[in-house]
């Protein structure tokens, strides 16, 4: 059961935690979102994405920032000084030309919205037709708690993460839905945090402050005990 407790235990100053409670709660019952670790990694990866609010991509960077998060696109500061704080230039550059963003401007039209940041012409299509919402038409929708979720489940269930998500495996989760491995720390803490928040009958002390050394030591701890049993499995 995901509820407003859980909400605020991984994003304490979350806005509307009822409302994001119910919506997950829908999108991993639709989507077969079921066990713990499954739906501890859901939501930390979410609450990295967007703080588990249906949200739409900020591209107003700095040509610094730019280069960093797109090095191969942009080998030097210099090449990403022309699309420097201007958010639809940016997207048309970088999303422009793959996923079915194919006309001009598809980049901007179709960049990162909603709890996950669903990108790009196809996913729009693909998981809008999944979820019964005209998400080519009208890509605002995404920005809904209801929608937005329901998108961010169908994506989930779509690209099998179920699986690696049981295994504590941070590393495929991230790929999948990043393209990289960009922001694994602070994903891989938020992931624990949900299921220390879920261990503990999901936290009766909404108001824990973030701690990433005690973080870390429950995933070194998990990382310890899922090593035991395999040598266990090994020897036996």
């Amino acid at each position: 059961m995901i509820t407003r407790e859980l909400i605020l235990a991984i994003c304490p100053k979350h806005p509307a935690p009822v409302i994001a409670a119910s919506r997950i709660q829908a999108a991993c019952i639709r989507f077969g979102i079921i066990t713990p670790r499954q739906v501890a990694m859901f939501l930390g990866q979410i609450a990295h994405e967007s703080g588990l609010v249906p949200a739409e991509e900020n591209l107003n960077y700095r040509a610094a920032r730019i280069a960093q998060v797109w090095p191969s696109r942009f080998p030097t500061v210099q090449a990403a000084l022309p699309f420097a704080f201007n958010p639809q230039a940016l997207a048309n550059k970088v999303y422009g030309g793959r996923g079915g963003n194919d006309l001009l401007n598809m980049g901007w039209l179709y960049h990162g919205r909603g709890p996950i940041q669903l990108t790009f012409f196809e996913n729009y299509k693909k998981h809008g037709e999944r979820i019964g919402q005209n998400l080519i038409g009208h890509p605002e929708l995404l920005l809904e708690y209801g929608v937005g979720f329901l998108a961010a489940g169908s994506y989930w269930n779509l690209a099998g993460l179920n699986g690696a998500s049981d295994r504590g495996d941070v590393r495929t989760v991230t790929r999948a839905i990043n393209g990289g491995l960009i922001g694994l720390d602070d994903r891989e803490r938020l992931y624990q945090r949900a299921l220390l928040a879920e261990r503990h009958g999901v936290m009766n002390d909404v108001d824990l402050k973030l701690n990433v050394v005690v973080d870390a030591a429950a995933d070194l701890d998990a990382r310890a005990t899922e090593v035991e049993r395999v040598l266990g499995l090994l020897a036996s």
